[in-house]
Formats: C-alpha cells, sequence, structure tokens
C-alpha cells in the first residue's frame, strides 16, 4: 500500500467551500477510482487554518500511475475548478506504512 498526501495552500476566506468541493465531489470520485483503498480531508488546526490535506491510500504503484499518470510520484492531480482557491499549486508526497513491533 501507498499513501499519497495531497497538500494545498488555501486562499484565505476561501476554506470553507474548497473543503465542501473536496467533500462532496473529490473524494467521492476518489474512492470509486481503481486502486483507491479510501481517503480523508484534514483541515489544519493554526490560526490560519488555511492549510488542507487530502490523504488517500492506494494499493499499488499501478494503481497510482492510473490515476496519476507516469509521473504520479510528483505530480498532484487536481481539476481547473480547484486551482482558484489555491494560493499555490498543491504537493503531493508518498509514504509506505511500517508496521508496529
Amino acid at each position: 500500500m501507498i499513501i499519497r498526501i495531497w497538500a494545498g495552500q488555501v486562499m484565505a476566506g476561501h476554506v470553507e467551500e474548497f473543503c465542501e468541493v473536496l467533500t462532496s465531489k473529490v473524494l467521492p470520485q476518489l474512492g470509486r477510482t481503481d486502486g483507491c483503498l479510501g481517503g480523508e480531508l484534514l483541515r489544519s488546526v493554526t490560526e490560519d487554518g488555511h492549510r488542507v490535506l487530502v490523504v488517500s491510500r492506494w494499493r499499488d504503484e499501478e494503481a497510482l500511475r492510473g490515476y496519476a499518470g507516469p509521473m504520479w510520484r510528483i505530480r498532484p492531480v487536481w481539476s481547473e475548478g480547484e486551482l482558484r482557491y489555491l494560493a499555490h499549486p498543491p504537493e503531493v508526497t508518498h509514504f509506505t506504512p511500517v508496521p508496529a513491533l
């Protein structure tokens, strides 16, 4: 399993609306993508609260390649409509779970 973290800095005044778009449209669509094992939206609890993360779990590299293309390791996925909420393009990082001892 690979955990993909999509991170975005949302412009002030747009966080609530952007979170609504993510929860109502993006996450359900992501959940229907082959190889996606689930995901969740996280919002920062700092005073400005403008940072959001979409944490998704993927079966394997093949599933991520099918979703994000051959440059899945560095290429964030977003729709053009989402960019209007963001202060700059999002970033992605990937992790694998480490079993507990």
